[in-house]
C-alpha cells in the first residue's frame, strides 16, 4: 500500500481545482506533482497562461497560486504497480474538503479519464459537484499533441 507522498498545493484565492489519480514512480521520487519529463501538464499549463514553462517545485507552487489553480489528487492511498492508473487497487481517497473549505473552487477538472473515474465512484458522491474531465496530459496519452492539449485544457483559465 502507497500513501500519497505530496500535499496539496492551494490558497484560499483558488478557484480551480485540478485532481490527477496518483502520483507516478517520477513525481513520488522528486515529491511533487507531474515529475515525469515527459507528462505535459506543465507545459500545457504555462501556456494555457501565457507563461514560461516552471521549472522547479518553487516555480511550479508559485504559478499555481498566481494562477489561483488547486491541485491535487483524488487518491491518497492505493495499490498500484509502477505508475500504471489501470494497475491501482484498494483505493482510499484524500479529504478534498480542506481545500473547499478554504477556497472558493468554482470548477473541479479532472487530469485524465482515470482521475475522472476515481472522481465520480468515490468523491462525487460526498462532495455533490461535478467535475469536468480533461485530456490526460500523461505521455502515455499520445494520441494528444501539444496543441490539442492545450485547447481542450483552456478550460481551466475561463473559470
Amino acid at each position: 500500500m502507497l500513501i500519497h507522498p505530496i500535499q496539496p498545493v492551494f490558497d484560499k484565492d483558488s478557484r480551480v481545482l485540478i485532481l490527477g489519480s496518483f502520483p507516478s514512480v517520477k513525481s513520488r521520487e522528486e515529491g511533487f506533482f507531474y515529475g515525469h519529463p515527459q507528462n505535459r501538464f506543465w507545459k500545457v499549463t504555462a501556456k494555457v497562461f501565457g507563461e514560461q514553462t516552471p521549472l522547479t517545485v518553487s516555480d511550479k507552487k508559485a504559478f499555481l497560486l498566481r494562477n489561483h489553480i488547486a491541485l491535487w489528487d483524488v487518491i491518497g492511498s492505493c495499490e498500484i504497480e509502477g505508475s500504471s492508473d489501470s494497475s491501482i487497487r484498494n483505493v482510499s481517497v484524500n479529504d478534498i474538503s480542506v481545500i473547499l473549505n478554504t477556497a472558493d473552487i468554482k470548477a473541479v477538472f479532472l487530469n485524465g479519464q482515470k482521475a475522472y473515474q476515481l472522481y465520480k465512484k468515490y468523491l462525487f458522491p460526498v462532495i455533490c459537484r461535478e467535475g469536468i474531465c480533461l485530456p490526460s496530459t500523461s505521455p502515455a496519452n499520445a494520441a494528444w499533441n501539444l496543441e490539442k492539449l492545450t485547447e481542450e485544457w483552456k478550460a481551466i483559465s475561463k473559470t
